[in-house]
């Protein structure tokens, strides 16, 4: 960059030039002309060779510049390395004035496409430039208004587009289980029914007597009246499994020890096995035991696809509940589903850090009814937000209540917690206390507008091991 001072030693004629392009450029088409002759005054002149960066994301943007002539290109990364904008702007454009008026780092990488030419204020002399030219103020001020406003849409649709993969990578792993268990459970079932098929051949040839087919039919009975499985301590289990597996091995039984966990699940207590003893003699026994223990593990198999089906279907209403909350118009919106749903799709960045999470769901909590969206939004910025401050092995905790006509939403963790002199900032646009690439500082601000519309306000309280922001949404529009 090669400045050349445009003070008042210059020609009169350059300076004229300048204000002339400004005029024609309609960048400030109200701005009068003294202000824009204060303008060129008070700036420098820049040229910039092509292929050159101005500044980088994350880097302090320290002047303000107006694009005169040529073309630069605007760029943000995901913190991947994977571009999420990436766009030309062509003269006549300004930039700068977000990041000196808020006091922030540049959201944004700026680069040369062509060669540019234009003017640079350096920040007290944009400043001064705000203080005494009114209507250049407002216009700057306008423009500024509408970035961050487009910048705040942009990033709600980023958060939305990153939850997605979230969701769609803990759906994925969440499905995983109960898929697999139903899969496996399925083909053991199809190896019992078989095992069942040919002990019943066998029964058929062999007839019984009526002690026989009185105790077989009451064990029968006894196995499918069995829902779930029976709800032992482990040393409960332990101890009945070890005596009916003994059992079952005096009597000869082949896959003892398999067997005795069928039955103690299912139940079965030796006493009972005892009844076949009775009326059953030598190897004779075996084909009832193996009948009765396939009926009862066909019942534990029925058992878990249910539960599997069941998780899955659970998995789906939340993912609806997530997806379809806010569309539409006016709605009944429950806040404990709505956070439970979104806690359902951020179980796995839950899990990747083995956080713990203690959720205190208070009872006779009203549901909203408004013309409103967006609490999913409120959630999940908040809870990633505890997320990523927490280390691994770290605790998390909603709690829900309804107090002096508000409802209470509180989220909390055992993070650092957050500095006084961050604290006081934590609302403004683009400031954030995360790592370069890991926030945009728009997350806290997209909630507040959020609740903005609910008629509702967040408030934080912060200290060393320590974070809870709370969510105040008035009962009244529950009505």
């Amino acid at each position: 960059m090669s400045p050349t001072s445009l003070d008042t030693r210059q020609a009169a004629g350059q300076q004229r030039s300048f204000v002339e392009e400004l005029h024609a450029s309609q960048l400030f088409p109200v701005a009068p002309e003294e202000e824009l002759i204060e303008l060129v005054s008070a700036a420098t002149e820049y040229n910039i060779a092509a292929g050159t960066i101005i500044v980088n994301e994350s880097e302090s943007f320290d002047a303000f510049l107006i694009l005169l002539d040529g073309r630069v290109r605007i760029s943000r990364t995901d913190g991947k390395g994977n571009l999420i904008v990436n766009k030309a702007v062509d003269a006549p454009s300004f930039m700068g004035e977000v990041q000196l008026l808020t006091g922030t780092p540049s959201w944004m990488s700026v680069s040369t496409e062509t060669a540019v030419r234009g003017l640079r204020l350096e920040r007290g002399a944009f400043w001064q430039m705000l203080a005494r030219c009114a209507r250049l103020r407002d216009a700057i001020t306008k423009e500024m208004t509408t970035r961050i406003r487009g910048m705040q849409v942009m990033q709600t649709q980023q958060d939305k587009m990153a939850m997605l993969g979230t969701m769609t990578a803990g759906l994925m792993h969440e499905l995983n289980n109960p898929g697999a268990a139903a899969r496996r459970a399925a083909a053991q079932l199809r190896g019992n029914l078989r095992n069942l098929h040919h002990l019943a051949r066998g029964f058929s040839a062999a007839g019984h007597t009526q002690e026989q087919r009185a105790c077989l039919t009451a064990l029968q009975e006894r196995v499918l009246a069995t829902r779930n499985d029976v709800c032992l301590s482990s040393m409960q289990q332990s101890d009945a499994e070890e005596a009916i597996g003994e059992w079952l091995d005096a009597h000869g039984m082949p896959r003892a020890w398999e067997a005795a966990s069928a039955f103690v699940s299912s139940g079965i207590e030796l006493p009972e096995l005892e009844c076949l003893a009775a009326v059953f003699t030598g190897a004779a026994l075996i084909q009832p035991v193996e009948w009765l223990e396939a009926t009862a593990s066909s019942m534990q198999m029925v058992g878990l696809v249910e539960e599997s089906v069941t998780r899955v279907a659970e998995l789906a209403q939340a993912v609806k509940t997530y997806v379809h909350e806010g569309q539409g118009g006016m709605q009944d919106v429950d806040v404990n589903s709505s956070i439970h749903a979104t806690m359902v799709m951020l179980k796995y960045k839950l899990r990747e850090k083995n956080i713990g999470v203690q959720k205190e769901f208070g009872a006779g909590i009203p549901r909203l009814h408004c013309f409103c969206s967006g609490l999913n939004q409120v959630w999940t910025n908040l809870l990633d937000n505890s997320i990523d401050a927490v280390p691994a092995g770290g605790h998390i905790g909603v709690r829900t209540s309804v107090m002096e006509g508000e409802i209470l939403v509180a989220i909390r963790d055992d993070g650092p917690g957050i500095s006084p002199e961050d604290r006081e900032r934590i609302f403004e646009p683009f400031f954030t206390t995360k790592s370069a690439g890991k926030g945009s500082g728009l997350g806290l601000g997209i909630v507040q507008r959020i609740l903005e519309n609910y008629k509702g306000r967040l408030t934080v309280e912060s200290r060393p091991g320590f974070t809870e922001f709370t969510v105040h949404l008035p009962e009244s529009i529950a009505q």
